[in-house]
């Protein structure tokens, strides 16, 4: 390796250093969009306490809780695949 191509090697490493810190693995994924479930809830009429508002907060929990289940999946899916294609 030339003098020369060293410093372009470390800032490339640097830069992809510095972009794996933006991407994460444990964010928890946002139902629908990026809205508060009391302030989706409310807005659409339910009273907090009320049992159409309870309903709207489980609905959102289960919603929630698939999103989750489809980003594990889907992050198992790829890592099963990438064992198994080298």
């Amino acid at each position: 390796m030339s003098f020369a191509t060293a410093p372009r090697l470390l800032i490339a490493v640097g830069l992809v250093i510095a972009l794996s810190a933006c991407s994460a693995r444990y964010q928890t994924p946002v139902a629908m969009g990026n809205d508060d479930d009391d302030a989706v809830c409310q807005s659409r009429g339910y009273a907090q306490g009320s049992p159409e508002y309870v309903a709207c907060r489980k609905d959102r929990d289960v919603q929630r809780n698939a999103a989750i289940a489809r980003a594990d999946r889907s992050q198992r899916n790829l890592g099963e695949y990438m064992l198994n294609h080298p």
